[in-house]
């Protein structure tokens, strides 16, 4: 039927971090952060998580209020950036941003994932759990929403901000270019 894309709430990490795959920590307003999305949630039939702290934490959170159980789905977990995880986005030598700007679906200037390998598996993973008859909470990053929602590989394509605790609905999962 659909899947709701839901990107976790503020981690507690300082502003201008490059993270991805680093597994942060949620900071004393998690609780009330939770509570507030827990209000917005449209109807649905079973979660499924990232598996990263940030995501599955959200998810159990809402399961407990649905008295139901979350799945966790590894290809759900944000793009690695490699060298770059946990470094302030201003010390990244240009040169290495440039590679990457200048090839932006299959440059890996960090060592971790290409954008095209996100995509790959964060849709083959989206495309499992679209199911016809039931209504997916999927917890996840919003490296992974972008990859859904974009249309093609441009960059201007993958250039959508989604807010923490905010979702996305999806009726139809695109295949990875």
């Amino acid at each position: 039927m659909a899947l709701i894309l839901l990107r976790h709430t503020q981690p507690d990490i300082t502003p201008g971090i490059c993270y991805g795959r680093s597994d942060i920590s949620l900071p004393g307003s998690f609780t009330s952060d939770a509570e507030a999305v827990l209000a917005t949630l449209p109807e649905f039939d079973r979660i499924v998580s990232s598996p990263l702290t940030r995501c599955r934490k959200l998810a159990e959170f809402v399961a407990r209020h649905h008295d139901i159980s979350v799945s966790v789905e590894t290809r759900l977990q944000e793009m690695d950036f490699g060298k770059w995880e946990c470094c302030p986005w201003s010390d990244i030598p240009r040169k290495e941003l440039d590679i990457w700007a200048n090839s932006f679906f299959h440059a890996r200037p960090h060592g971790g994932e290409s954008v095209a390998m996100l995509k790959a598996r964060s849709l083959e993973a989206l495309a499992e759990w679209n199911t016809p008859d039931t209504t997916t909470l999927v917890v996840t990053h919003a490296g992974v929403i972008k990859m859904a929602l974009a249309k093609s590989a441009a960059a201007t394509d993958h250039n959508q901000t989604i807010n923490y605790g905010c979702f996305e609905i999806l009726t139809e999962v695109r295949t990875a270019e």
